[in-house]
């Protein structure tokens, strides 16, 4: 029996039995459309009858790991996981103006530079825009292919025959499939756009590189089947007021997830910094009250990051509580445990909380080092500027260990950190020379520091 047809919105991607002028899930007008079965072939016939068998192996079968092209970029060759690999799939996404396409210009030039055979395809510029970057971060003399098409067919012709060893397609949005009946930029022909170029990618032995924009939300607009089908996801976040980009990558089919690369925007680019930590910390000056390292690890490295804190009396019925750079909710739960648990009320004032130069904390091992800002602003005492803290904080007001310990410590004592205060029960090999306080939960911590418990 065959099956019946299914309709889609071209607009969110939702599935409907029937078609229907207006989609209920976001509202578009003649966004459905229908999509034909992909469970019989040409006559009735199944998919098991036309096709081929596929060669199996078993899982003792040795292959060689997939060779790796160095771009020259430290920062982005670790992110990669040590190099671009052939026949890869990567998407690049970030906020507007925040320097993708920079990025991608200058790493395409440094490959183009060690010998690979580079095309850069823009949908968004002409070639005289690119051509005008490339002069002002003085790539002009790089041997870099450049070409200004939106026509995927156009784009793929032009592949097969130059056989690139790297294509930047930038961006995967602008990109217009003439088989797909919809507008760019829509759910329908972004899928089947991204679905055409890591077919190619796979099928030619050319790794492509895919820049896509992101929704308010931070995510990459467009269906997230589009990260699933490319083998690494990485995001170039940072601040507009901040010099500092951070670029991240969130799946890495040949490397470490979470691995960062850092880099500081300047007038001729986009500049590698190879000890992020002595950077977000060059700015501290005298002790002062609400500031706290943190030492945390990000991918594989450890990065300390200086954490601030402002407690003030609050004008409002409602107290402010306005975070930058964390999970608010995050802090809302230390505002918790430290009233339940260390009797140190918030109630009536207004906290505020940044992560100085616009880095990102998503570890549960900074909880320690937040609640120890919030206290120092609350009580106008500072903490000793050779201190480090981390440790995650139950809902108990416990400390519970973190991984990786030692390399935290090692990266402190590096930067001439000679204090840590960490969970009890942590591994702290390696960390002669340090004073280390281990406490076993939040309200030792206040009154070891603070002077109250």
């Amino acid at each position: 029996m065959a099956k019946s047809p299914s309709f889609t919105c071209t607009a969110c991607g939702a599935s409907h039995r029937k078609w229907a002028g207006r989609c209920e899930s976001c509202g578009g007008w003649n966004t459905i459309v229908e999509e034909a079965p992909l469970s019989a072939g040409p006559g009735g016939r199944s998919l098991a009858t036309r096709g081929k068998a596929i060669a199996l192996t078993d899982l003792a079968s040795a292959e060689a790991p997939p060779p790796r092209a160095a771009s020259g970029m430290e920062e982005l060759d670790r992110v990669l996981g040590g190099g671009l690999v052939a026949a890869s799939a990567i998407l690049v996404g970030g906020d507007p103006g925040i320097g993708k396409s920079t990025l991608l210009l200058q790493a395409t030039a440094s490959f183009a530079r060690k010998g690979l055979k580079c095309l850069y395809i823009s949908g968004e510029e002409a070639s005289a825009q690119v051509r005008m970057r490339a002069q002002r971060l003085g790539l002009a003399d790089a041997p870099v292919a450049l070409g200004a098409e939106t026509n995927l067919r156009d784009i793929l012709t032009t592949l097969d025959a130059e056989r690139p060893a790297l294509a930047v397609i930038d961006s995967i949005q602008t990109m217009w499939l003439d088989t797909v009946d919809s507008a760019p930029g829509s759910v329908s022909q972004v899928r089947a756009a991204a679905h055409e170029l890591v077919t190619f990618a796979k099928r030619r032995g050319v790794a492509v590189i895919l820049v896509g924009h992101v929704t308010k939300e931070g995510q990459i607009a467009g269906p997230r089947v589009v990260e699933h089908m490319v083998d690494t996801v990485l995001y170039f976040e940072g601040e507009r007021g901040h010099q500092f980009r951070i670029l991240r990558a969130v799946k890495n089919r040949f490397g470490a997830a979470d691995e960062i690369g850092v880099f500081e925007m300047t007038g001729a680019g986009l500049a590698e910094v190879t000890n992020p930590s002595a950077l977000f910390l060059s700015e501290r000056d005298a002790p002062a009250p609400g500031s706290a390292v943190f030492a945390g690890i990000e991918g594989t490295r450890p990065v300390l990051t200086e954490i601030q804190a402002l407690v003030a009396p609050s004008p409002l019925g409602t107290p402010r509580r306005t975070v930058v750079g964390l999970d608010s909710g995050r802090l809302s739960t230390i505002l918790a445990v430290l009233e339940a648990r260390c009797g140190i009320p918030f109630a009536g004032l207004d906290v505020f909380l940044n992560v100085a130069g616009g880095m990102r904390v998503n570890e549960p091992a900074a909880d320690l080092a937040v609640a120890a800002a919030l206290l120092s602003a609350r009580e106008d005492v500072a903490i000793p500027p050779d201190m480090v803290l981390f440790g995650e904080i139950s809902l108990s007001g416990a400390l519970r260990p973190v991984g990786q310990t030692e390399n935290r410590l090692k990266e402190a004592q590096k930067l001439g950190f000679t204090q840590a205060t960490l969970p009890a029960r942590s591994r702290t090999g390696g960390a002669e020379g340090m004073q280390v306080r281990e406490m076993a939960d939040l309200a030792a911590v206040v009154g070891e520091m603070f002077g109250a418990g």
